[in-house]
């Protein structure tokens, strides 16, 4: 990082007004590259298209660029097209910090509509135009970025405030230049181990942690932990425990983990509900309530969370919510549980018109994953299952991803080193992330969320518990893989490979047919979502995700194509 600040985005998103706000609260000199580009030629931008075309155009940029990002001290706004010449790319990544302010092209088309200095969208589509330069630019905008800003609905005021708190961490290495010293090498070193895998085919019993600092905690993987009562001992604070679980999971694991926490020297408390994802609701949450105030339970008790994550969502929204916070610990006995919904601090129940949008970010004290509850899931819960696991490779380690190719067979016939191997480093995988951007701040936990747009529009579309959640996740990647494809971002061979993968754990790989426009509608209830555009999370390779809107003619192609699949 350098002492310059460069604004990179769509015209119309904001560039020069947020540009002038923040370099008059720094103290540095703000520069407008097309500005600048007017002032050398004295003609103006639409003329210089008009006349010499856009090919001169670039060549004047590439000068204007070059010259601007040596100096020092300025925040610089970029014309929205300067991220196309890899020079400029190159430039900006090494003389400054690059801020990226993604805007929507609903957004931008209303703050350009009247703006006839815009020679590129003269033309009697502007929204067609505006759709096929934001495909073609955003891979640029986001490879340059080291902070990505979403424009959205937030004032100029915000957006400063936004950027400069992303900056925080970041002005050590801007005050020395780009060169960080001794302990910020070291710590970026010791970061860079961390995302390598710790886990191995070899582990047993493995220990992970969520690092949050005050509200950090650990995650336990092995056989046999509901039994270890030294164990639960140690994680489950407070005497009183108030389990909750459901009538699949409660004539399975109920009687063991009560024996487990009674020889801790606790009292519990069960509470049964009933199974399925369609149970995820108010009434279940409203039943939660209602036996802790008949238990005059208090802000001692602790919460525990035993089943899959239906019960763990809704569990952790109950201690969320009541007293305004009590303690919970998630005992996760689904692969899909162990290695995602588990793990993080999301929290809810569904709405009727929408999944998971009534919820809070709320940590668990403690993750207690027994592996031998795998022994006893049912084949479809554990294709389900592995639709998270194929998730945290495709986005994050294509090294990962790798593995699951070749140990699908020893994954779906339940062995047990290849298991623990899976929900190890899934767990870590997404540790990590959640490390990074707890609550969503940054963007990059969005990720995460990668064939949830369509996988949630499936379940709502057929109705909760049609479709298990992992199996519309997993159809969802095919789908998301198959728009990144369209999208010129992802290889063919990449996206075969997915729906391969996908295929081969057991999961749905086309679409139910709900109607494109009720799709679309479907996926407009989306928490991703903002400045009313659809957010998809989207590869531009084997793992490598990022967030962005797509254009509607490509959207309903896939939609069409995925849903037509052979």
């Amino acid at each position: 990082m350098g002492e310059n600040i460069f604004l990179v985005g769509l015209m119309g998103s904001g560039k020069t007004t947020v540009g002038r706000a923040l370099a008059k609260r720094l103290g540095l000199r703000f520069i407008d590259s097309d500005h600048e580009i007017e002032s050398r030629t004295g003609a103006s931008i639409s003329w210089i298209f008009e006349i010499e075309g856009e090919d001169s155009f670039r060549k004047r940029e590439v000068d204007a660029i070059r010259d601007l990002t040596a100096r020092k001290g300025i925040v610089l706004a970029t014309g929205g097209g300067a991220v196309i010449s890899p020079e400029n790319r190159r430039y900006l990544k090494e003389r400054g910090t690059v801020v990226y302010l993604r805007a929507s092209v609903n957004n931008v088309l209303q703050r350009t509509m009247h703006d006839r200095n815009r020679p590129l969208l003269q033309t009697d589509d502007p929204r067609k135009k505006m759709e096929e330069l934001f495909r073609q630019r955003e891979p640029f905008y986001t490879e340059v970025a080291d902070i990505v800003i979403d424009t959205g609905r937030q004032n100029v005021h915000a957006m400063v405030q936004s950027i400069l708190g992303k900056m925080t961490g970041k002005r050590k290495e801007i005050k020395t230049g780009g060169k960080p010293d001794a302990k910020n090498r070291n710590r970026k070193k010791n970061e860079g181990r961390q995302k390598k895998s710790m886990v191995t085919r070899e582990s047993k019993h493995i220990h992970l942690q969520v690092d949050l600092g005050e509200r950090s905690y650990p995650i336990e993987i092995g056989p046999g932990l509901i039994n270890d009562s030294k164990l639960i001992a140690r994680l489950v604070k407070g005497s009183r425990i108030v389990v909750v679980t459901n009538t699949v999971v409660a004539p399975l694991y109920l009687e063991k983990m009560t024996r487990s926490l009674e020889a801790a020297g606790k009292q519990v408390i069960p509470i049964v509900l009933p199974d399925g994802e369609q149970e995820k609701n108010w009434a279940s949450l409203m039943t939660v309530f209602d036996i802790l105030l008949e238990n005059k339970c208090d802000r001692k008790t602790t919460l525990l969370a035993l089943g899959g994550g239906v019960i763990g969502d809704l569990t952790g929204y109950a201690a969320a919510s009541f007293m305004r916070g009590i303690p919970f610990v998630q005992v996760p006995t689904t692969l899909l549980a162990e290695v995602d919904s588990s793990v993080g601090g999301k929290t809810g129940i569904n709405h009727p018109l929408g999944k998971n949008m009534i919820g809070a970010f709320y940590q668990p004290e403690a993750v207690i994953a027994d592996t031998l509850t795998l022994n006893t899931l049912p084949d479809r819960e554990l294709s389900a299952g592995m639709a998270e696991v194929i998730k945290h490779g495709a986005i994050l380690d294509p090294d990962y991803f790798a593995w699951i190719e070749k140990d699908i067979a020893q994954l779906m016939a339940r062995d047990g080193a290849a298991l623990a191997y899976a929900i190890g480093r899934s767990c870590e995988i997404k540790a990590d992330v959640v490390r990074q951007d707890e609550r969503e701040s940054s963007g990059l936990r969005a990720i995460l969320n990668f064939g949830h747009t369509f996988g949630h529009a499936i379940e709502a579309g057929l109705g909760f518990g049609e479709w298990l959640h992992g199996e519309a996740v997993g159809c969802g990647m095919v789908m998301a893989a198959d728009l990144s494809c369209r999208m010129g971002l992802l290889d063919a061979a990449s996206t075969e490979r997915i729906s391969k993968l996908v295929k081969a754990a057991g999961l749905p790989t086309v679409a139910p047919d709900l109607g494109v426009d009720r799709w679309i509608e479907l996926m407009q209830v989306d928490k991703k979502n903002a400045g009313g555009e659809i957010q998809f999370i989207l590869l531009k390779s084997l793992g490598s995700a990022f967030v962005t809107t797509v254009p509607d003619a490509m959207l309903r192609e896939t939609l069409k194509a995925c849903v037509n699949a052979v």
